[in-house]
């Protein structure tokens, strides 16, 4: 590996207080030869203290705008507005390949600058899976918190826990009434963190997977009274709800969480809802009579920041440590630039018009 130099970045969204790096994994870095950067973070779960101990050099928050041409920056969730170019190479999750909302802007600023997007969503082995996911923990508090709403019990704002916290209000108590669950994308990374928390809730939840979902029977979907979808699109599918799904008399669904959060996108499974939900109010109602409520919160780990950031971290630390542009890395980027190239060709049509 060549001499890297790794600059962690504040995340300006005051609700996300996960890391990509733990600082047990930051020290490791640091052994290895990578310098290490880490902005302050008044939300991170980590203190920059436990960083500056491991070895990382500590900076205000929001400097990395500034930070030397080959520092790779690191973060989780969307960048800030400014600036206009983005000139560093930038690891985090960018949603910017399948027509979401702003997937345009974001690759603009990177063409702009002349930076690249490594988008962790697209780091994967030679079989296309995934090296490293908050998959698990996602499908975790998801299920979780429509258990707690189903059963009247979920409050808001919604704040950071611990797993043994959220698990102690998730087991049923005397007098709670069993019911039917449903998880869609049952053998993926979210779907078993889905299934684990449903069954810690005291439910037996029917797990539906690719078999299933190929030939979708839509009565017994919504014969299910929750249901979890962890199912990530990456082209045209049947939807697994519709709005002409709410007046049907079999209907017995009463909660939806939607750990995917793919709204926007023209492969969305669940284009029943336009906005997604956030922490401070974590449930909307999409039908009245009968109820049927949605959760639909981008960054469910993050409330389970400890556990949530220490699991992706051990992840991507061996990932970092072969960081480049070969392999995963080099898979990244070609992603990048098929992504810039499609954005080219679409708006060179459209000025065509």
């Amino acid at each position: 590996m060549t001499e890297l130099h790794l600059w962690l970045r504040h995340e300006t969204r005051t609700t996300e207080r996960r890391t990509p790096v733990v600082p047990s994994d930051a020290r490791r870095l640091a052994g290895a030869g990578v310098t290490l950067t880490v902005e302050e973070s008044p939300q991170r779960i980590f203190p920059s203290e436990a960083y500056e101990a491991a070895g990382c050099r500590v900076v205000e928050a929001g400097t990395w705008r500034d930070a030397p041409a080959d520092a790779v920056i690191v973060g989780l969730k969307e960048l800030p507005d400014a600036p206009g170019e983005l000139r560093h190479r930038h690891l985090f999750f960018g949603h910017a390949y399948k027509a979401q909302p702003g997937a345009g802007a974001l690759l603009r600023r990177f063409v702009a600058g002349g930076g690249a997007l490594f988008d962790l969503e697209y780091l994967v082995d030679d079989d296309g899976r995934r090296l490293a996911a908050f998959g698990y923990w996602a499908g975790y508090v998801g299920a979780a918190l429509a258990v707690l709403h189903h059963r009247g019990r979920l409050t808001a704002p919604l704040r950071p826990t611990s797993k043994e916290e959220l698990d102690a209000g998730l087991r049923p108590a005397p007098g709670d009434e069993r019911f039917s669950s449903l998880v869609i994308g049952a053998l993926g990374r979210s779907g078993r963190g889905a299934g684990v928390a449903l069954i810690e809730a005291g439910l037996e939840p029917t797990r539906w997977d690719l078999a299933e979902t190929r030939a979708l029977d839509r009565r017994a979907l919504l014969e299910h009274e929750l249901m979890v979808n962890t199912v990530l699109t990456t082209g045209p599918a049947t939807p697994f709800l519709t709005d002409k799904d709410f007046d049907d008399p079999g209907r017995r669904l009463g909660t939806v969480c939607d750990v995917t959060c793919d709204v926007g996108s023209p492969y969305n499974v669940l284009p029943v809802y336009d906005t997604i939900t956030d922490w401070t109010d974590p449930v909307r109602r999409l039908h009245e009579r009968p109820a049927l409520d949605l959760i639909a919160i981008d960054n469910l780990p993050s409330l389970l920041p400890e556990e949530a950031s220490t699991d992706f971290s051990a992840a991507l630390t061996p990932q970092l440590l072969e960081f480049g542009t070969g392999g995963a890395w080099g898979r990244c980027l070609d992603r990048f630039d098929e992504a810039c190239r499609e954005l080219g060709s679409t708006e060179g049509k459209l000025g065509d018009v």
